[in-house]
């Protein structure tokens, strides 16, 4: 298996999940007592959440790159950026290296395309849902994508950085989103992209009237899939696995 070297902390609530995942999804494909061959590089996101806001997307891109500088320096083969928003410096990112970034937008476009979806609704940071560098993404890989409007924006990204990165899950704030999500499918929307990877912590596939496609989990697919790919051990992944929608 190659190493999977992780970008990770931000936050590290959605890190932790990546990490259960990749061991999980390894573990059904190899069995027994295997785990994910992985490398963690996990930032201070108090640092990269200000860069955020203050529009310092230079910096915040440094400080990436030179993680990512370091996973390759520890033995991994490939990246990913353990979450969406961040990858707006994934291009930067991907420049520092020479070993692969899979990219969060290409697995979750592959995952709807897969399912027969086209027209989507993305929820995610503000960052996210009104700039182009993750929708753009989405599009150029044949997708239809919808945000929430002003209001519902506002709900789904507070709730990110003001409950979910900190723990705190709660029921008022689930049903804050799925009114975002049933305004979504009233629009068109065949299905939900959670494209923030926090908010796999509160929303579920229980939770929307469409198919949810929840990036964390397509990512640690992804991840492992290429992971394996060509080893003597490889087997397919099964439907489930494939989409991470399980």
């Amino acid at each position: 298996m190659k190493t999977i070297g992780l970008i990770g902390g931000m936050s590290w609530e959605s890190t932790a999940e990546y990490y259960r995942l990749l061991n999980e999804f390894t573990r059904d494909r190899l069995g027994g007592l295997h785990s994910a061959r992985c490398v963690l590089y996990s930032v201070d996101f108090a640092e990269i959440e200000q860069l955020q806001v203050q529009g310092r997307w230079v910096e915040a891109g440094e400080i990436l790159a030179a993680a990512a500088q370091a996973l390759e320096a520890a033995g991994a083969d490939m990246l990913l950026i353990c979450t969406n928003t961040m990858h707006k410096v994934a291009d930067r990112v991907e420049a520092a290296v020479s070993i692969p970034l899979l990219h969060l937008a290409d697995a979750t476009a592959e995952a709807v395309r897969a399912a027969g979806l086209h027209r989507v609704g993305l929820l995610g940071t503000a960052f996210t849902m009104e700039q182009d560098f993750y929708r753009g993404r989405l599009e150029a890989g044949g997708l239809d994508v919808r945000v929430p409007d002003a209001d519902g924006r506002a709900i789904v990204h507070h709730v990110i950085y003001q409950e979910l990165c900190l723990g705190i899950v709660r029921e008022e704030s689930r049903a804050a989103y799925q009114k975002v999500i049933t305004d979504l499918v009233a629009g068109g929307a065949e299905g939900i992209i959670l494209g923030c990877t926090e908010i796999e912590l509160l929303i579920g596939s229980d939770d929307s009237p469409v198919p949810v496609f929840p990036t964390a989990r397509l990512h640690a697919a992804a991840a492992v899939h290429a992971a394996l790919s060509g080893a003597q051990t490889d087997e397919p992944m099964t439907g489930d696995q494939a989409s991470g929608l399980r």
